[in-house]
């Protein structure tokens, strides 16, 4: 008997620790997106701050097309662009190397922060990590040269999910 008593106390504790309820997960990335430069990456170049606005570009399926919304954002240098998966994931943001200057790419890659936890980076430098709805990833575009940079979800890139930014 003397066994009941502290076996129940701890199921009750397990349950309790592993039952989240039913609210929706949201793992906003922003906290590891650079807010100061941080320590340099491989590449050996630091994340820039983001030292302007942070726009929004939701990722979503709207029932009949996978889509970025906006497809196409003017920012500033230094701006940073929160990525929100609102339907249809999983998706990511991710830019083709070819269509990325030499001397933008590893600044770029350098300012596309590794998430952590459950969210790991897995397809490359200039890949986001996989985002499920209600999930969120922030680029910062410090020290990114004006251009036009295009990206896209590469889970949805042949159904024509892409976008472009251009940093002024």
């Amino acid at each position: 008997m003397r066994f009941i008593g502290p076996a129940l106390l701890a199921s009750a504790f397990v349950l309790g620790a592993c039952s989240g309820g039913e609210q929706a997960q949201s793992t906003d990335s922003t906290a590891a997106a650079p807010a100061a430069a941080t320590t340099p990456a491989a590449s050996g170049v630091a994340a820039a701050p983001i030292t302007g606005t942070t726009h929004v570009v939701k990722m979503e399926y709207d029932g009949s097309a996978y889509r970025f919304d906006p497809a196409e954002i003017t920012i500033k240098q230094g701006d940073a662009i929160r990525f929100e998966s609102v339907s249809g994931g999983p998706h990511n943001v991710g830019f083709n190397p070819d269509s990325i200057p030499d001397d933008v790419e590893a600044q770029l890659a350098a300012n596309m922060p590794e998430p952590g936890g459950a969210m790991t980076k897995t397809m490359g430098p200039l890949e986001s990590p996989f985002l499920n709805d209600s999930t969120n990833y922030t680029i910062s575009f410090g020290n990114i040269k004006p251009g036009t940079y295009p990206f896209h979800c590469s889970p949805h890139l042949a159904m024509g999910m892409v976008g472009k930014v251009t940093v002024q």
